[in-house]
């Protein structure tokens, strides 16, 4: 495992150019494989969640080369393999390859999902989709064995339980090559799953609805890539680097952001008070603006983003007062109260809602990254605070930000990135 050392009382300054979003770009890795022909994607973020994926390809005899942004994936020479194991466990998206497996082979054998510990996130919508489709679902040992009859998949009418981003991307990967129409119900709506329509429709499919909460889908028999896939900005990258400007900042500008992504994010910001200049695709924060306590409430899109409510905690806390937030997507998703409480945070959680108070003094200690969002809103805290922050278990940061160390650089602020084992002085 890696730590984050960070020298407190740093300003950000500059620009900074936001990547390929990194939930589009891990559905969009298990779905290269329906392609009948080699794939290539631009702007893919250098996060080790694409690596990791890329290791899981490997072990599918599918050859995929990385090189400053751009992906390219060849599938065909794919073979149907069991993907149990660590690397499955250790990365929650790779559940998108239960999808993808279903629709290209008509059987899946996928070790159960792993990722961030958030608290729980049933696949049963996923395992109710599949059914519809024709497929016979069994759970053993932690592993998900999918099998269809010698009439494979069948489209069906879908109505989900709830509005779940994975299994709306899960089914939709098997129902792409599943004959005749499927109907997808009460769907998310999520920029990331329009990226992902947008790209399987541009090889031949036929997906109508993407960005409504009705999805429907015309089989194909072959899908084929034409040109190079541009994958959407980061809304929840652009979101912190927001935040973390808007509240330790002294003039940054944001670059290649779809605003609209970000419009509740964006009201929120501004309700407190925060003075942005946006453009069409870039957003300037001077900074320094008197801040006023706020109530936030995640909910799916277009709703704030339960991805943000923890980037946005550095903000709140500069805040005259106490602000609130209500996770309703996740609300065991708490993991980094605990550690900004040692660094000395007034913020607490009880009974669902997450108290924030102001920060008069904020001391650098040692915490942990318990996730992906939590790691990087202690990374925020710690650039306010006094001495230096220990942030170990970094890798879980380095999982989802594109180039932290090198983007921060460009913002004069100076993060170091070190292995558990070494020691490092300022």
């Amino acid at each position: 495992m890696k730590k984050m050392i960070v020298k407190g009382s740093q300003k950000l300054s500059g620009e900074v150019t936001i990547g390929g979003a990194k939930n589009s770009t891990v559905a969009l890795i298990p779905a290269s494989i329906l392609a009948d022909t080699p794939v290539e994607f631009d702007s893919v973020p250098d996060i080790l969640d694409v690596h990791n994926l890329m290791l899981i390809l490997k072990s599918m005899n599918v050859k995929s080369f990385y090189n400053r942004g751009k992906l390219t994936v060849d599938p065909t020479t794919i073979e149907s393999t069991p993907l149990p194991g660590g690397a499955i466990r250790s990365l929650r998206a790779s559940y998108y390859f239960m999808g993808a497996l279903l629709g290209k082979f008509g059987k899946a054998v996928v070790g159960f999902p792993g990722g961030d510990n958030i608290g729980p996130r049933p696949i049963d919508q996923h395992i109710k989709g599949f059914k519809a489709l024709g497929a016979k679902v069994v759970e053993k040992d932690d592993t998900v064995y999918i099998t269809t009859g010698p009439e494979g998949l069948q489209g069906a009418r879908i109505f989900f339980d709830l509005v779940s981003v994975g299994a709306t991307i899960n089914v939709l990967l098997a129902a792409v090559k599943a004959k005749g129409t499927t109907i997808m119900e009460n769907v998310a709506r999520e920029p990331e799953i329009v990226d992902l329509a947008t790209f399987l429709n541009n090889m031949g499919a036929k997906i109508r609805g993407a960005g409504t909460d009705v999805i429907r889908v015309q089989g194909v028999d072959s899908l084929k890539a034409q040109n190079i896939h541009t994958i959407i900005p980061d809304r929840i990258e652009a979101g912190t680097y927001l935040s973390f400007a808007a509240a330790n900042g002294e003039g940054v500008l944001v670059k290649n952001v779809i605003t609209e992504h970000l419009d509740p994010f964006i009201a929120k910001m501004q309700e407190m008070g925060v003075t942005l200049e946006i453009d069409e695709d870039k957003i300037y924060v001077p900074g320094g603006d008197l801040l006023a306590p706020v109530s936030v409430k995640t909910a799916p899109f277009p709703g704030l983003a339960t991805d943000l409510q923890q980037p946005l905690t550095p903000l709140l806390m500069k805040a005259k007062g106490s602000s609130t937030i209500i996770d309703t997507l996740y609300p065991q998703r708490t993991k980094h109260i605990p550690e900004m409480q040692k660094m000395g945070a007034k913020i607490s959680s009880q009974d669902g809602v997450i108290t924030i108070g102001h920060a008069k003094k904020l001391i650098g200690t040692t915490v942990e990254a318990g996730e992906i969002r939590a790691g990087v809103s202690l990374l925020g805290l710690a650039l306010m605070a006094d001495g230096t922050t220990t942030i170990t278990k970094a890798d879980n940061i380095l999982r989802g930000y594109d180039r932290i160390v090198e983007k921060f650089r460009g913002l004069n602020v100076d993060l170091k990135v070190i292995t558990e084992s070494e020691t490092l002085d300022f």
